[in-house]
């Protein structure tokens, strides 16, 4: 159901009406950061195009009379018509000619500009919203309101700068025409200026006020939009299609995408069809206007108070003029609307960060080992904790098993052990220090980690592995033993590139993957931080045969002697040979120990390993 709100009063309707304004002087800042020499030459060119039509428009009149006066001598004296009688009008011509070629000039050059602009500028602000993004923090991610703020600033701010100054460069151009324009008309008569004004006036407050109704149609429903462009990825991806097609899921997702286009369409459609209707209602008071003007200008003319030329030159400057004040008033209209469009751009450009002031790239107590300490943590929005009174202590060289249910806690551990959350009660200490006091980057590249859900880079191979060390991110070596350590170099051998090989289907030349060879690609990308002494492996053999587990752990026994290790599966044969295991459920540790005292205790442990032990008989 849409979200009406209350028309706020007529005076706060005005000021919101300004208020929106203060992203203009924020736009122009931002393309001349993007090109100073472009937005000088955006002003020039708009000084020269809103001067010279004034100018041509005086030069057309001395061309009339000139004409006229031409016509009345060689009538009376009977002289034939030389170029040296006919100069006088000539060089009129050739002047407005010049006039003309300045103006076309000018706006060859200002379409010129702008195109350059707009891509500088489009790149800028998409750079803008890219950097910003690296700031944010997981949580943000995860909160749906960000990610409609996220939207709203990708689809529509990246254009909308460039096309404020536009129209602040075209206000200017009109403005300055006006001027000229007004000079002329005022020696005609000053309420010729007043006719101008009232011409243009109501179509300029219709324009404004569909704005403000676009764009907050604009921001109800970007839930929608984006929901749009889920099902637009689902029904058109290469990694979604196949269960897609298998289950039957087209027609049904395809109906959905359709009533979300129809409900959107059908708002567009109302607005769209008041806009314009409204539109054309008032534009006819203008049409009202000049036609009053021109008749004025004509009885005037008739009367003897004009000569013929200056008729043909108050025609055309009242008609130039009325169109400069009607493009002035939708300038105007449309910096309203693309400010209120950049708002959404810095809206999500000025979202909070949360301050990283850790600043230790050293423990406390080197050789402490992490440390739990009574931590519990709430995702945002969730009723009941995710952790609660977790306690624990790992020293180097000691490896942890985190077992439990789907949903029970052990991947949030990683998560506040790694700083994409904050524990909301307790802390963790590393070498005896909390976390919160060690620099992110220093914490983060003493951590090798490979989470159940890595991401697939539709990469090079050798760029996928160096992704896990961006320090090593092209080191071939550092691939290849990567890779061995993974189980990766085997069929990496067998690609056409080898380590150059494309992986994906998204570009030319991309070779899938089965799930076992992705799995090895992001377990030999957590190799690749050779300096890590913490290795975090979140079911990290699930997609693999048997012997490849096998192997993955003799290797993982083999190197993690001096390394802090810990593994969530749910695969007992692999969790036993930890030195500690943790039982988790519901966010709370339910047993503690190693795999003997735990089956000793005859708890949930016992009873999980008999279960999937009685699995193999």
């Amino acid at each position: 159901m849409r979200r009406t709100q209350p028309a706020p009063p007529p005076a706060n309707r005005l000021a919101a009406f300004f208020g929106v304004f203060r992203y203009s002087r924020r736009a122009l800042v931002l393309v001349w950061q993007t090109s100073r020499p472009l937005t000088v030459g955006l002003a020039l060119c708009t000084l020269v195009a809103g001067v010279l039509p004034a100018v041509a428009a005086w030069i057309g009149q001395l061309i009339v009379d000139s004409v006229v006066e031409a016509m009345a001598y060689h009538r009376e004296s009977g002289a034939p018509l030389t170029l040296e009688s006919a100069w006088p009008v000539l060089r009129y011509v050739l002047a407005e000619a010049g006039v003309i070629a300045a103006i076309a000039m000018a706006q060859r050059g200002l379409s010129a500009q702008q195109s350059l602009l707009r891509a500088l500028l489009g790149q800028k602000v998409n750079v803008m919203i890219l950097e910003k993004a690296g700031t944010l923090s997981l949580a943000q991610f995860e909160d749906s309101e960000f990610y409609d703020k996220l939207t709203r600033a990708r689809r529509e701010a990246s254009i909308r700068p460039l096309g404020l100054v536009n129209k602040t460069f075209g206000l200017a151009q009109n403005g300055i025409s006006l001027i000229s324009f007004g000079v002329l008309l005022v020696q005609f008569s000053p309420w010729a200026l007043l006719i101008l004004a009232v011409g243009a006036l109501p179509v300029f407050l219709s324009e404004a006020k569909f704005s403000g109704d676009a764009f907050r149609l604009f921001r109800w429903r970007s839930p929608q939009t984006r929901m749009q462009m889920y099902l637009e990825t689902v029904l058109a991806r290469e990694d979604s299609i196949k269960e897609v097609k298998l289950f039957g899921l087209e027609p049904l997702l395809l109906d959905r995408y359709r009533r979300i286009f129809d409900t959107l369409y059908g708002e567009d459609r109302r607005l769209t069809i008041r806009r314009e209707s409204w539109g054309f209602a008032l534009g006819l008071l203008g049409t009202l206007a000049f036609y009053g003007a021109y008749a004025w200008v004509v009885v005037e003319t008739v009367s003897g108070q004009l000569t013929l030329g200056e008729m043909t030159m108050y025609l055309m400057v009242f008609k130039q003029g009325q169109a400069a004040l009607s493009a002035s008033l939708t300038s105007v209209s449309g910096m309203y609307e693309d400010n209120l469009y950049l708002s959404n751009l810095y809206e999500y450009l000025e979202q909070p960060v949360a301050p990283q002031a850790g600043t230790l790239t050293e423990g406390a107590h080197p050789g402490d080992g992490i440390r739990f300490e009574n931590v519990g943590f709430t995702y945002p929005g969730a009723d009941r904790p995710a952790l609660s009174g977790i306690s624990l202590h790992l020293p180097p060289g000691a490896s942890l098993a985190l077992v439990g249910a789907n949903g029970s806690g052990k991947t949030t551990l990683i998560k506040l052990l790694t700083r994409l959350y904050e524990p909301g009660e307790g802390r963790i200490l590393l070498d005896g220090s909390d976390l919160a006091e060690w620099d992110i980057q220093a914490l983060r590249r003493r951590i090798g980690v490979i989470f159940q859900d890595f991401v697939r880079y539709q990469l090079k191979v050798g760029e996928n592995l160096g992704a896990g060390d961006v320090a090593a991110f092209e080191d071939e070596a550092r691939w290849q033993e990567a890779a061995r350590r993974g189980l990766a170099d085997d069929f990496i051998a067998g690609m056409p590139g080898g380590y150059h090989t494309q992986l994906g289907r998204w570009f030319k030349g991309g070779q899938e993957l089965s799930g076992g060879q992705w799995q090895k690609i992001a377990l030999s990308r957590a190799y690749m931080r050779e300096s890590a002494d913490i290795l975090v492996l979140d079911e990290p053999t699930a997609a693999m045969d048997a012997a490849a587990e096998a192997a993955v752990f003799a290797d993982f026994r083999e190197h993690s002697h001096d390394k802090m290790t810990i593994l969530i599966s749910h695969r007992f044969s692999t969790v036993r040979a930890a030195d500690q295991i943790l039982v988790i459920d519901g966010g709370e540790i339910l047993e503690q120990g190693d795999h003997a005292s735990l089956m000793a205790a005859n708890g949930r442990y016992a009873r999980l390993f008999r279960l999937q032990a009685k699995g193999y008989e």
